[in-house]
């Protein structure tokens, strides 16, 4: 018996566990596992998943539950600690070959390895693929994969070929054909299955979208895909990204792939292989590069933690710099209700209270204001962001933090004059007035 063990890879097309694990003619099951932990509290009082991507995480589940149908591979759903479920499910399915993404974040790496310890797991194969790249580790134009250059400009460098600007990007997988209708007999024996949770299953509040978000769309993989047929082909917005991707009103000013990249409904090379498609087909000019362009900073975050590990949730951050870094109960109040002295600011930090979403100009000066200006403990800011943002990636969200506090990947100080910056993304106060002064109806 052949498992796949869905973590942040949710989808059936180009991905490489699963077609693993649909050759030859072993018995293939899926599993994904809700587990608590991403909805209990941290150590600042943050659930780690709020409802916002909770609720896209659900979704997202549902649909892979029906593209795997298709495939009849049964999808296994628990509300269960990985580590308490695997080994029970492997032991009465007798299952011989586990294949999943490789993870290597703290959190993922402790429940993969307690899986591993239990009782009866040493009879078990773990098979992982470094899945989440936009650029395969074997393929990377460096020295070594877990040693990249400590500043993205040089590593977009080394890894482009110049001046063609191309990269080593494979081509994505094909979705396996459909098993055998009798495959989807072979989750039973299995322990009696969790339905797919609601919100208040897992312990969070219900809500509308509200109609001013500028990420209104649903997750899934069939989703992500509508997205890129809207953005692309149906609009053409992508020969306009560069030029409106620090946009704040709308769901059209930039591609908004990320919330689908970061629980893998959508792959990178997906992406990549779309835009040369339309570079082909349309246009090729400095927009489409740069979407490109945003996919490499995305790799880059990732190659970043990969070297540094724990580093990156550490208060110096991965250059470890002894700055003096405070935490003002009052401070982060205002900064999270939107009631600092910036209009801008307030802006912001409504949006993502009320939608799960900001704009990448929004995030930068918000987190500049909380950790540059306020001089608040980074780490609480980058806690906030991945409870309640919809496309919080781990390795982008710290990388990006750091990155702005100065402990980052950046040897530069970078501090935001957040009142240029609204006058010159908000000109006429339109974001502001959208956030501050139009209710939700």
């Amino acid at each position: 018996m052949n498992l796949v063990w869905y973590r942040n890879n949710l989808r059936t097309a180009d991905n490489h566990p699963l077609v693993q694990a649909c050759r030859g003619q072993s018995p293939v099951i899926a599993l994904y596992c809700f587990d608590p932990r991403h909805f209990e509290k941290d150590r600042f009082g943050f659930k780690r998943t709020e409802k916002f991507r909770a609720r896209f995480l659900i979704e997202t589940v549902t649909s892979l539950r029906q593209q795997l149908a298709k495939l009849n591979i049964p999808l296994l759903i628990y509300r269960a600690k990985p580590e308490t479920l695997l080994p029970r499910i492997a032991q009465q399915l007798r299952v011989r070959n586990i294949f999943l993404q490789r993870e290597w974040t703290r959190d993922e790496m402790q429940v993969l390895e307690s899986v591993r310890r239990a009782d009866g797991m040493d009879r078990v194969q773990f098979q992982q693929s470094p899945d989440q790249f936009l650029l395969h580790p074997d393929d990377l134009r460096l020295a070594a994969p877990d040693n990249p250059p400590p500043i993205f400009t040089r590593f977009r460098q080394l890894v482009e070929k110049q001046p063609e600007r191309t990269l080593p990007v494979r081509k994505p997988l094909p979705t396996p054909p459909p098993r055998a209708l009798q495959n989807l007999d072979a989750a039973r024996g299995a322990p009696l299955q969790d339905r797919i949770p609601s919100l208040e299953d897992l312990g969070l509040n219900s809500f509308s979208t509200d109609r001013r978000s500028a990420f209104p769309f649903k997750g899934g993989e069939l989703e992500a895909r509508q997205r890129i047929d809207h953005y692309f082909w149906q609009t053409e917005n992508l020969k306009r990204y560069k030029h409106t991707r620090n946009g704040l009103v709308g769901t059209d000013y930039s591609a908004k792939l990320s919330p689908w990249l970061a629980n893998g409904s959508l792959s990178p090379r997906q992406v990549y292989w779309q835009v040369k498609a339309f570079e082909q087909q349309v246009t090729a000019n400095e927009d489409t590069y740069w979407l490109v362009f945003e996919l490499l900073w995305r790799d880059f975050f990732k190659y970043i933690s990969l070297k540094h590990g724990e580093r990156i949730f550490q208060l110096g951050g991965i250059l470890q710099k002894d700055y003096e870094w405070h935490r003002a109960p009052g401070e982060l109040e205002r900064w999270i209700n939107g009631e600092t002295p910036s209009d801008f600011i307030n802006a912001n930090m409504r949006e993502i209270a009320a939608s799960g979403w900001m704009s990448n100009r929004g995030r930068q000066n918000v987190a500049s204001y909380f950790a540059r200006e306020q001089k608040q403990d980074w780490r609480i800011g980058a806690a906030y962001f991945e409870s309640l943002l919809l496309d919080c990636d781990v390795h982008s969200n710290y990388g990006n933090w750091m990155y702005i506090s100065g402990i980052g990947s950046d040897p530069r100080k970078r501090h935001f004059n957040i009142d240029s910056q609204a006058q010159r993304y908000d000109p006429d106060g339109a974001y502001r007035n959208l956030w501050l002064k139009e209710p939700n109806r």
